[in-house]
């Protein structure tokens, strides 16, 4: 029986459900990517303001894609072993996944991506099983 794998996704977390003749497993990879990291220290409304609590846009967004590669790795490393791979999720992140994959040359293994938004672990699981039944 071919792997066949789901993967619901967005910046936060992904919930791969791998489909096999036993039934359906479940396991997430959660990020460690956080868009507005918070500031250090005691909040400017306690007291005066410092540059230096806030670290400038572009190494804020250098160290957001750095988290990002290493959760869209982490995915990919469980995402090897499927012959079919549904993706879908509701924002940037599945496209952004699409594109490593096929850098990783295994975007033919993409049989669908489709916007969906937020869903339980079981409404995920059941949507996986659909498709591949």
């Amino acid at each position: 029986m071919k792997t066949q794998m789901g993967l619901w996704i967005d910046h936060r977390r992904a919930i791969i459900v791998t489909v096999s003749g036993e039934g359906a497993t479940l396991a997430e990879v959660l990020s460690q990517a956080e868009k507005q990291p918070r500031r250090a220290g005691d909040s400017p409304l306690k007291g005066s303001f410092e540059s230096q609590q806030v670290p400038s846009d572009d190494n804020r967004h250098r160290v957001f894609k750095e988290e990002l590669n290493a959760f869209y790795d982490e995915v990919i490393s469980y995402l090897r072993v499927a012959e079919a791979i549904l993706i879908f999720g509701p924002g940037e992140a599945k496209t952004e996944l699409k594109a490593r994959l096929e850098r990783a040359k295994l975007g033919d293994r993409i049989i669908a991506l489709e916007t969906a938004d937020k869903m339980t672990d079981s409404e995920i699981t059941e949507k996986v099983r659909k498709r591949f039944a």
